[in-house]
C-alpha cells in the first residue's frame, strides 16, 4: 500500500497551528501522559498524581518535556511583540501534514539580522556582503533569545518518524529557495538532528556551554562532598558572603508569581539587559503571558532586602532539566549573582529530582562552581556554493578547536581526583 502524501506549508504565525497539534509534535511524551491521565479520570479512577507514562504505575518514567518548544512559550514571544516581523523575527513555521493531519512542525523565522541567537555568524555575513552577496534575509530554526538545547524537527507519535523528519529537513532547504534567503541555521539542536541535517547538505558546527549534573544528590552538601577542598571552601564562603544580614532568597513558581513579582523582575531584566545588549529582547507583556499559560514551568529566584525586591533570575523547568535564563539586579552585592543563578539552581534541581541544570551561554567561571563543558550543536545550510566552501573549511577547524578546548576545560573541574582526598 502506497504511503500517504506529505504536504508542507510555511505559516506566518504559530497561531495558525492549534496548541494541541503543535504540542503533540513538540512534546509528544507529555501529551500522551496527559491523555492517559484524562482517560483515567473519565473512567472514575481519579486524576492521580503520577507524572509517569502509561503503564508506569509508580511514575518512574517521566515524559520528556522541553518548555521552550511548547506552543505556550513560542506563542508568548509572538503575541508579546518580542519575535515579530517588526523586530526582525518573521515567523515562517514549517508544518508537515499527512492526510490533512499535522504530523510535524519546525519553529522557523525569516530574519533580517543575527541578534538574539547566541551562535554567531556575523563574520560570515560581513564577508559575504563585502564580496557583493546579500546575507539577509536568512532562515533561523531556533527558540528566539534562548540558547538552550532542545528538539527542532518536531514530530508527533504514531507517524512514520523517519519519513517526516526527512520531509522537514528537505522542506527547510526548499523554503530557503522560496524565501530567497541566503541560508538556514538550525541552532542548539539535538545531536541526532544535527547528524540527520548533515545528510541533507547542512554544515555541522559545535560550541560549548557549561552544565551541572545531578549524581543522585539528596542535598547541596552531597554535591559539595564531591569537590576538592579548595573549591568546596570557596563555594561555602561565596554562599555565606552573598547573603549578608537582611537579604533573603525566595522561590516563586505557579500561582506564587504575581504581577508585582513580574514588574520587579522586568525592571531587573531591563536594567541588566540594557547594559549587556543595548536593547533587551523580551517585552513586559511576554512575562505576563507565560505567567498566564505556563507558570508551573517557571521558577523565579527572587532576592529581597528592606522589604523590596532587589534582584532575581528566571528559570524554566523541563522534565529533567532546569534551564537558567535571565538575571538582573538593582543592587549589587558580592557573589549574589553566583548564589541566585548557580547555587540556588542546584538546590532546586536536587529538591525536584532534576538531572541537569543548564545555566545559559558561555561563562568559563561556571567550571569552578561545578558546571562542566558540554558540546552544543548547530547545522547550517548555505545556498551559495562559494560561501558554503569557505564556511565548511572554517567549521572543520572550529570543531577541532572546540573539541580540544572542551577536553582541557573538563580537566579544570573542581571535583576530587582521588578517593583518598577527604571530603
Amino acid at each position: 500500500m502506497a504511503s500517504s502524501e506529505i504536504t508542507l506549508e510555511a505559516v506566518p504565525s504559530i497561531g495558525e497551528v492549534s496548541p494541541e497539534d503543535w504540542d503533540a509534535c513538540a512534546n509528544p511524551g507529555k501529551a500522551l501522559n496527559e491523555k492517559a491521565l484524562n482517560e483515567k479520570a473519565c473512567n472514575g479512577l481519579g486524576a492521580g498524581t503520577s507524572s509517569g507514562l502509561p503503564g508506569d504505575s509508580l511514575g518512574l518514567l517521566k515524559p520528556a518535556y522541553n518548555p521552550f518548544v511548547s506552543h505556550a512559550f513560542l506563542s508568548a514571544v509572538e503575541k508579546s511583540g518580542s519575535a515579530t516581523i517588526r523586530t526582525g523575527w518573521g515567523p515562517r513555521h514549517l508544518v508537515a501534514k499527512v492526510d490533512g493531519r499535522v504530523a510535524g512542525v519546525v519553529p522557523c523565522y525569516l530574519k533580517s539580522h543575527s541578534q538574539g541567537e547566541y551562535v554567531f555568524d556575523r563574520g560570515w555575513a560581513d564577508a559575504y556582503e563585502r564580496a557583493g552577496g546579500r546575507y539577509y534575509p536568512k532562515l533561523q530554526v531556533s527558540v528566539p533569545f534562548t540558547p538552550a538545547t532542545g528538539p527542532r524537527l518536531l514530530v508527533r507519535d504514531g507517524v512514520d518518524h523517519e519519513r517526516i523528519m526527512d520531509a522537514l529537513a528537505s522542506g527547510l532547504v526548499a523554503l530557503c529557495g522560496v524565501s530567497k534567503a541566503s541560508s538556514v541555521h538550525v541552532t542548539f539542536a539535538q545531536e541526532a538532528e544535527w547528524k540527520l541535517l548533515a545528510e541533507h547538505g547542512f554544515l555541522q558546527r559545535t560550541d560549548q556551554q557549561f552544565h551541572w549534573h545531578n549524581e543522585g544528590f539528596t542535598g547541596f552538601d552531597d554535591f559539595l562532598a564531591t569537590l576538592n577542598s579548595r573549591h568546596r571552601k570557596s563555594i561555602k564562603r561565596e554562599r555565606r558572603d552573598a547573603l549578608p544580614a537582611g537579604i533573603t532568597i525566595h522561590w516563586l513558581t505557579g500561582k506564587d508569581i504575581t504581577e508585582d513579582a513580574w514588574d520587579a523582575f522586568f525592571m531587573f531584566y531591563m536594567e541588566t539587559g540594557s547594559r549587556k545588549w543595548g536593547r533587551p529582547y523580551l517585552t513586559r507583556e511576554f512575562f505576563s503571558l507565560i505567567g498566564e499559560t505556563m507558570s508551573e514551568d517557571v521558577l523565579l529566584v527572587m532576592v529581597r532586602r528592606n522589604d523590596r525586591w532587589i534582584a532575581g533570575a528566571i528559570n524554566f523547568i523541563g522534565s529533567d532539566t532546569l534551564f537558567g535564563r535571565n538575571w538582573g539586579a538593582v543592587e549589587h552585592h558580592p557573589f549574589l549573582h553566583f548564589e541566585v543563578c548557580y547555587y540556588q539552581a542546584i538546590d532546586f534541581a536536587i529538591k525536584r529530582g532534576l538531572t541537569h541544570v543548564e545555566a545559559g551561554a558561555q561563562g568559563e567561571h561556571k567550571i569552578a562552581r561545578g558546571y562542566l563543558p558540554r558540546t552544543t550543536h548547530s547545522a547550517h545550510f548555505i545556498a551559495d556554493p562559494g560561501l558554503r566552501r569557505a564556511i565548511d573549511d572554517y567549521l572543520k577547524r572550529e570543531r577541532a578547536y572546540v573539541a580540544e578546548a572542551g577536553r582541557e576545560l573538563a580537566g579544570l573541574g573542581p571535583f576530587r581526583k582521588g578517593a583518598d582526598e577527604a571530603p
